[in-house]
Parts: C-alpha cells; structure tokens; sequence
C-alpha cells in the first residue's frame, strides 16, 4: 500500500497517455472519453514528465470520497441546466511553462494563475488553496486537464510548428533562449511544449464537460495562453491556440451537438492566430473587442481593423471591433457590447460559446492602458450565458496584472454561478467608441440583418446638394477674415495640401509677435434635432457652435499672434479614404500637418513664447508634437480639451525631465466622470499632463466654461497689461 508521500505509478503512466487521465489523482480512475481518440492513432507520444505531488490517501472509502468526489447530476427535473454545477480547469503543472531569464520580469508569468486560484479559494469557492486536489467541498467542480492529442492540435497547427514545438523539449539552455529572442513575444524553455498541450487540453475537456451536460458553464484557468498563435508559429506569449484547438475538436467530435460555435475575444490585443484559423469557416463567428490603433497595437496588423469581415464561405463570420486609441472604459465596452456583440451572436445563434477572455483590458493594466471593471466583465459574461442555452466556456488569455484579473476572473466566475454582476456607473460611451463602433456597423450590416438599418444613409436625391463640412469651412474662413483679419497660410506638401485646404488660418503678426498661440480643434459642433418624417433640418433650430472663435478675439486684443487649424472629420484629397469610413478623422493626416505647422510656419519664427491648445480629437496632433519634437525652449505652455475622448501622454521614453516640464507646463481639462478618476488610489502618470476634472457636460461647454481660467494661466506665463484681460 502507498504510504501518504509515495507517488503512484501511474501517474507516470498517466502523464504519457493521450487520453483523459485524471493527472490530479494517483490513482487509476480516468474521465471517461465518450468518443475515443480522433483518427490517426497518434495518442500515445512520448511527453516530458512534469512535477506531480502526491496526493492524501486513507483507508476509508469516505476519505477517498473527499478527495475524489463524484459529479453530482442534477436532481431536479424541472431545472436540468440551473441544476448542473460550474466547471473548473486548474493545473499547477502549467506553471512549469517560465522565461529562463534571471531576473525576467517577464508579465505572462506563472503567478498568472495561482493568483488567479487562490482569490478563488480566498472566496470560499475551492477549497484547496493550493488547487492540488479536487475536494467535495468545492462550489466548482474540478475539470482535469489532459494532454491535447497530436490529431487534435493538428486541426489547428500545421506539421511544421508542431514539429518545432516537439524539439524544443531537447533544446538547451542557450537554443532555447536563442530562439526566444528570434520569436514574436515569445519564449520557451523545455516544458513549454507539454504545458502548452496540457492548456490545450484542459479547454477541450472543458468545452466536453459543457457540451455533454456535465457542467452547465466553466472556466478554464489556464497558460501559456492561445490566441496569437497561428497556424504555423508561435507568438505574443502563445504556444498553442488553445481556443481554436478546443472549438475545432468539439466540432468534429460532438458535429450534431456543436455545430456553430461563436468564439467572443475580449483580451486588448486581436486574437489575429484565432482569426487566421476560422476566417474562411462559416460554422465558427469570430468576434474581438481590442485596441488596433490603425495597427500600432500589437500584434500590429491591419487585419485587425473593422473592414477584415472574413473570405469564402467564412464572409462575414469575423467582426473586429477595433479601438482607434487605448483608455476605453465601461462605457464604451458595454455599448459595443449592446451594438454590435450580442446583435450578431443572436443572429449567429451558435451552439456553444467560448470568450477568449484576456484581462489585460481590466483597470490597472499598464500594458492595455484601458479601465474595464470587473463588473463589466461579469456584465458582458451574463449577457452571452443567453445564449446556447448558456452553454458557456470562458478560458484565460492575457491579462498581467495580478490584482486586476483576479478580481476580473472572480466576478466572472460568479456570474457563471448565477451571482447577478455589481452595477455599472451610468457614463456614457465617449464620441471615439460612438465612432469606431459606427463604422463596425456600417461594414458588417452588409452582412447581418440586424444591422440593416446602418445599409444606406439619409436620402439626398432631388437635388443639388454641397456637403455640410464645405459650408462650415467657406463660412469660418470669411469670418475670421472679415471680423479678425486673418489670413489663409498655405500648406505646400502633397498629400496636405487638398485636405488642409481654407483650415489654416493666421493673424497678419503670426510671423513677428512675442507670444503665439497655436490652436489645433476639432469643427464647430452643429446643433439640432431632424424632422423625424423627412430627417430635414430646420434652419431656425439648428446651430454652428465655434467656441474656438472666442478664444481667437481674446487672443488678438492681448497682442498675441494665433494660428488656427480646423481639422474637420473628413478630409478631402486623401489617397485612400474606406468607403464606410468618411467620418473618421484621419489621424495620421493631422499628425503630418501638426509637424508640418511647426517645422514651417511656428519654430523659424520670432515667437519667444509659444502656447499649444488641442481641443477635441486634434489634441492627437499636439501629443503627437510633442512626443515628436523637443519643443521645450519655445513652448510655455499646453492647453488640451479632452472629452469623451482616451487620454493621451507623453511617451514612456522620453526624457523624464521633458515628462517633468510638460507636467507642469500644461493645463488638460477632462470631464470628471472619466475613466482616469476612477482607478482607485493611484495617481495619475506625470506624462498624461496635468489633468484638471471639468464639471461640464459637453466639449463646447468645457471649452466656454474655463475661457478666462486658461487666458490668465497663459498671463502667468506671458505678462501682459491687466486692462487688456477685460478686452
């Protein structure tokens, strides 16, 4: 008889089986396998032996009943799902999967998940700490991980990737770290291939579980996570596609059970080895909310933007959601979320969901830079429990703040359990998700009836008609020639030229004042309510609001030079401008020109002292100035306007003493509902500015409302006459 420290034997024997083998016990008992091993009779491969820890044994049938309790079915016939228990997939041994690096800070590390199973267990919901063994007292239910099969991770990766992954179990120190360094966000060391096997593993058993009753939903707490890996590589911190793998053998497997299956990716970066692998598959929707901005976001692709809808068969299958820019809150998730996720999944009606979910979106996320809370995460978890009858599988992806996605994996966790997810604060979505997430609609409402509505615009037939943007342009350029005597400054670069056309406007002493103020904005906002019957405009009711103009005046009493740029939503002239995308700014447009504007018309100049001021989106374009040139010994000071908008900063890099200057040379005015305000005792980075919450609903109002506070900030800076403040 085995003493209480003695490892069995077959847990060798288990760790070389393809087959599920409850790794976690030492005895023989297996899960059953209903279905046998795929074709191929590649099932027992040699596997590297991970570290197994014995586990507590005793004579009685009733210790051993603690240790290995049976699923408990449901009993009540009434309720067959409510009834069920949640599933739960956790494996020390994915912690064997590390970065050789001494000192290696590396953020997908094995605390990932340990951290992630002990605010579990500090929950009451398992009760071992450790998460060794399974235990009657737990509110979830163990699901074992196995080993994924060589068939089934062949569904998904090529010969060639799973070939390489296999040799780097014979690798030394020095290949390991070399190929490490080669890789895309990526390391290895010699048990990343069976770790990421196991992780593969435990989310097919946990797609099994739910598919087949078991459970009513589960989570699967594993690593090294899945969705950047491709077909045929390795990258962004995954081995293999762990999702795809699951979705792809349950398909196969359960094809009268598991037809259509609807894959959510919430994690900040695009899952682009997701979408590879199901872009041409017309049973597989493949949805992902993340950060694109234009492609600077890893994993840096243009398949990540909105207009990538799929191909074949597979055509409108893939929907990106895909921010312009990171700081995007609750808010801007959930109308996202209520827009465009849950239409077209109910649409879809898939069988089976499974939510890529990566926490690296989460509040406190340094890598995201984005404030989703763990309510919304459980917000978003209820709302797909809606569909496939709930038949719901959530496995881990990013996500690398330890705090933040435990917190986010428990009030997940909760939610499948039936706990109703916490509140959400009432902000609205701010104008930048409005935008990106009208511009998913438009593309993909060729595709779903749901979105039918976003198929065509207004009607403007019976006449000729000039856009409305033109008109705005023509009257500001007449209005601040007529009542300021401004002129118009040229701007002789291609590709800026058309579209800066009548924007750029100067006083007559821009070129020789002491003291300059540089203006770069967004339109005039345009008020009013259309004619519900004809969407007509009434004259007399609407309103072009150009506070900017004040702003201008005052400047011009006071004796400064101003240059105004207009950046209006749609910039003519531009090569290549997508058709269901003429709302956007263009912000590489507005980054070129603000660059332009300097090394041509502000810096040769006589100005000593330059002010920046951004309002709206164009603040983009002075972020970008300043993170481009070192415009310390000119400028004296920076006016943003910040609402509903993400909050830009200075880039990590630069200098801290230039970070340090532009702290305390700037003024950025931010609605206080923004997500910034609300992350809980940390303060807010000296390279975002210095940030001053606005009591002001609106950007026009915000703008208005701190006029005379931003002219005496400036009066500060540039001493003046006092008389000339009462201009």
């Amino acid at each position: 008889m085995n003493g209480p420290d003695t490892v069995n034997p077959a847990l060798v024997v288990s760790q070389q089986l393809d087959h599920p083998v409850d790794l976690m016990m030492t005895d023989t008992a297996a899960i059953r396998d209903r279905n046998g091993a795929l074709g191929g009779g590649d099932g027992n491969e040699d596997l590297r032996e991970l570290p197994v820890v014995p586990m507590p044994r005793g004579e009685s049938p009733e210790v051993q009943e603690h240790y290995f309790p049976p699923l408990e079915k449901p009993t009540i016939d009434a309720l067959p799902m409510a009834s069920l228990r949640t599933g739960l997939c956790y494996d020390t041994r994915m912690g064997e999967h590390y970065s050789l690096l001494e000192d290696d800070d590396h953020p997908e590390d094995p605390q990932r998940i340990e951290a992630i199973h002990s605010t579990l267990h500090r929950a009451g919901l398992v009760a071992d700490e450790h998460g060794m063994f399974p235990d009657r007292r737990d509110v979830l239910h163990r699901i074992v991980a196995r080993f994924a099969k060589v068939s089934e991770v062949k569904l998904v990766h090529t010969t060639e990737h799973f070939q390489f992954m296999r040799e780097t179990r014979d690798f030394n120190r020095e290949t390991l770290l070399q190929i490490s360094r080669e890789g895309d966000s990526v390391y290895f060391n010699q048990n990343s291939y069976v770790c990421g096997r196991l992780a593969a593993g435990g989310a097919i058993e946990c797609c099994k579980a739910v598919i087949l009753g078991d459970v009513k939903n589960a989570i699967a707490v594993i690593r090294p996570p899945g969705h950047h890996a491709t077909p045929s590589e390795a990258q962004g911190f995954c081995i293999f596609n762990n999702v795809s793998i699951a979705a792809k053998t349950c398909q196969l497997r359960y094809a009268s059970q598991c037809r259509k299956v609807l894959i959510f990716d919430w994690d900040v970066h695009h899952g682009n080895g997701t979408q590879d692998t199901f872009y041409e598959d017309p049973n597989t929707l493949y949805i992902s909310v993340h950060v694109h901005m234009d492609g600077k976001f890893y994993p840096n692709k243009p398949t990540a933007n909105h207009e990538h809808c799929g191909e074949g068969k597979g055509i409108g299958k893939n929907v990106n959601i895909p921010w312009t820019n990171n700081g995007m809150g609750d808010a801007d998730y959930m109308y996202a979320f209520q827009k465009v996720v849950m239409p077209i999944a109910a649409e879809f009606d898939p069988d089976l969901v499974i939510i890529s979910a990566g926490f690296d979106a989460a509040e406190g996320d340094s890598i995201g830079g984005c404030y989703v809370t763990p309510a919304c995460y459980a917000h978003m978890t209820h709302a797909l429990m809606g569909l496939a009858r709930g038949k719901v599988v959530v496995c881990l992806e990013g996500g690398y703040n330890l705090d933040s996605i435990s917190e986010c994996a428990l009030a997940v966790t909760k939610t499948l359990l039936g706990e109703p997810p916490d509140r959400l604060k009432g902000h609205p979505p701010s104008q930048l998700a409005i935008h990106d997430v009208n511009m998913v609609m438009k593309r993909q409402a060729r595709y779903w009836s749901c979105l039918s509505d976003f198929r065509q615009g207004p009607d403007i037939t019976g006449g000729e008609g000039t856009p409305l943007n033109d008109v705005i342009r023509m009257y500001r350029r007449q209005t601040l020639e007529q009542e300021l005597g401004m002129i118009n400054l040229a701007v002789l670069r291609e590709g800026l030229a058309q579209p800066f056309k009548d924007q750029i406007m100067a006083t007559p002493n821009f070129s020789d004042c002491k003291v300059l103020l540089f203006i770069l904005h967004d339109p005039p906002e345009l008020r009013g309510a259309p004619n519900p019957a004809n969407n007509v405009l009434a004259d007399n009711e609407s309103w072009v609001m150009d506070t900017v103009k004040s702003y201008i005046r005052s400047a011009s009493k006071m004796g400064f030079g101003v240059v105004d740029v207009n950046v209006p939503k749609h910039l003519e002239g531009l090569e290549k401008v997508p058709a269901d995308d003429e709302d956007a700014p263009n912000i590489k447009a507005v980054k070129d020109l603000v660059l332009y504007m300097w090394d041509n018309y502000l810096e040769p100049y006589d100005a000593q002292q330059i002010f920046l001021m951004g309002v709206g989106h164009a603040y983009h374009g002075m972020i970008h100035l300043l993170n481009s040139r070192n415009c310390r010994s000119r400028v004296s000071g920076v006016i943003n306007f910040v609402y509903d908008l993400s909050l830009l900063g200075l880039r990590r890099e630069l200098d801290p003493e230039y970070i340090n200057w532009y702290y305390k040379n700037s003024q950025i005015y931010v609605e206080e509902e923004h997500p910034i305000f609300n992350i809980d005792g940390k303060p807010i980075r000296r390279r975002n500015g210095k940030v001053l919450p606005s009591t002001e609903k609106s950007l026009v109002g915000t703008v208005e409302h701190y006029q005379r506070e931003v002219f005496v900030w400036i009066t500060r800076r540039a001493p003046i006459d006092d008389h000339t403040l009462n201009g």
